[in-house]
Parts: structure tokens; C-alpha cells; sequence
């Protein structure tokens, strides 16, 4: 069984960083088909930032050019890295990961972490 483990969150007045990391023991990290997804009371989880099943880092709109998305092969950890944080980044942030299927990202089938909360105020 694998678990994700995600750390680094925190509260944080707006225009400060933070930096999430998630750590993933007996998972083989491809740099495909993993990121950060975050999720606010009674919303749907949204994605943030991931590697794409060609490894290409994409962000959503609203924190391209603020968040940074790297991977540590050594440690097997996958980093988002925050800056210029805003109160609407206020969320609880998810790791997750999945085996591309083919070209494809099922991120319904994915694993997860418990989640870190960041607050923004």
C-alpha cells in the first residue's frame, strides 16, 4: 500500500511562502502523473500544479508565476514551493500520484496523502 505524506503547511500572511513537500516511501516517483491538488470546505479538489503524463509541469491559472513545482529523485519527494500568497490560496493541499495509463493522468485512481492545510491571511 502506498501513502503519501505531505508536510510544510501552515499559516502565513498574504504575500509570504511557503513550501509543501510530500514524501512517498515505496513509491517510484517518474516525474508523470503527480502534483498538487487542494481542496476548500464543501468545494470539489481542484488541481494546482502537476506533471503531466509527459512530465511537463503545467500550474493553473491563478498561481502560475507565484508556485514551483520540483522533484527530489534522491529523496523520492515531490516539492511545491509557494511565494506572493494570497487569502484564496487558503486550502487544504493534497498530494497525488498515479501511473500514467498511456498519454493519460486517471487521477481517480490515484494515491493520496492526508492533506496539509495552508492558511492565508
Amino acid at each position: 500500500h502506498v501513502q503519501l505524506v505531505e508536510s510544510g503547511g501552515g499559516s502565513v500572511q498574504a504575500g509570504g511562502s511557503l513550501t509543501l513537500s510530500c514524501s512517498a516511501p515505496g513509491y517510484t516517483y517518474t516525474r508523470t502523473c503527480m502534483g498538487w491538488f487542494r481542496q476548500t470546505p464543501g468545494k470539489e479538489r481542484d488541481w494546482v500544479a502537476i506533471y503531466g503524463s509527459r512530465g511537463i509541469a503545467t500550474y493553473r491559472e491563478s498561481v502560475a508565476g507565484r508556485f514551483a513545482l520540483s522533484q527530489d529523485h534522491a529523496k523520492n519527494t515531490l516539492t511545491l514551493e509557494m511565494h506572493s500568497l494570497k487569502p484564496e490560496d487558503t486550502a487544504m493541499y493534497y498530494c497525488g500520484a498515479v501511473q500514467p495509463d498511456g498519454s493519460v493522468c486517471r487521477w481517480t485512481g490515484a494515491y493520496w496523502g492526508q492533506g496539509t492545510q495552508v492558511t492565508v491571511s
